[in-house]
């Protein structure tokens, strides 16, 4: 595994940390192949009940490498990030950087992002793809490509809309302002503020991994499709997983666990 991501797995928790601190954990090649390769070995690491996704040091990700910006720019196209890593077959991403986000979304267990310092362009997008988000009060959080002349091209126009409004992300697209941890709340962009979103989002990454594995993953698997079903076909499909979870081992180790006053031992 590329030392510009460290990951390690703990009790059923992946902990995933951006590891170019001396540079706010910018993207660059190689860091965007390290994001991508290390989120698709998890999607299909057996045992992976929640992942943790943070920076080292003092920023998440300050977004795009200056430098790789400025062979961008010389280039006049994004032949300064080549892509190194294979898109999967199933996966909807067109680019490197596209699945660098969305294969969290793809990963079957809850993702949660702890993001502090900075989270800008890549990086702000970068924690778009995790399931929640941990924030500390004084983040800075800013859809930047503006600033460059540019769009957000990392998912960011396909989700934050369902996260913040129409309006707001269009807004945030707009002026590429900052906004700061108790905004990204209230705006629906973050679950909850914490002094140390790491240790926090740990916390409930452990609490997480100790309910039903196959709940958890059907609930996302779900609730990610719901903005692209139908009525009929997301009705149809919540009735398919309740059937499937209702009297399966796990289910009924979380019912005989409650009522026994233990904790329940799942499988996977």
């Amino acid at each position: 595994m590329s030392d510009r991501v460290l990951c390690t797995i703990t009790d059923g928790v992946a902990d995933v940390r951006l590891n170019r601190a001396d540079k706010r954990n910018a993207l660059d090649p190689a860091m965007f192949a390290a994001i991508a390769s290390t989120g698709e070995r998890l999607r299909h690491t057996p045992g992976v009940r929640a992942v943790v996704l943070s920076g080292e040091g003092a920023s998440f990700c300050a977004g795009l490498d200056f430098a790789s910006f400025q062979a961008m720019a010389g280039n006049g196209d994004r032949a300064a990030l080549p892509e190194p890593v294979a898109i999967p077959e199933d996966s909807p991403v067109h680019a490197l950087g596209q699945m660098a986000v969305y294969v969290w979304r793809q990963i079957p267990a809850p993702v949660i992002a702890a993001v502090q310092g900075h989270a800008l362009g890549g990086g702000f997008q970068l924690a778009l793809g995790a399931d929640l988000r941990i924030v500390a009060p004084t983040v800075q959080m800013s859809v930047l490509e503006i600033r460059w002349g540019l769009i957000p091209d990392m998912c960011g126009t396909m989700l934050l809309p369902p996260l913040v409004g129409l309006e707001r992300a269009k807004e945030l697209t707009f002026t590429g302002r900052m906004i700061d941890g108790a905004e990204a709340v209230r705006i629906g962009l973050a679950s909850r503020v914490a002094d140390d979103p790491r240790a926090e989002a740990l916390a409930l990454a452990g609490e997480l991994a100790a309910k039903n594995p196959e709940a958890l993953r059907t609930g996302k698997r779900l609730l990610e499709d719901a903005a692209h079903v139908s009525l009929t076909d997301g009705f149809a499909a919540e009735q398919v997983g309740i059937r499937a979870l209702i009297g399966s081992p796990n289910q009924v180790e979380a019912v005989t666990a409650f009522f026994a006053k233990r904790a329940p031992v799942f499988a996977d």
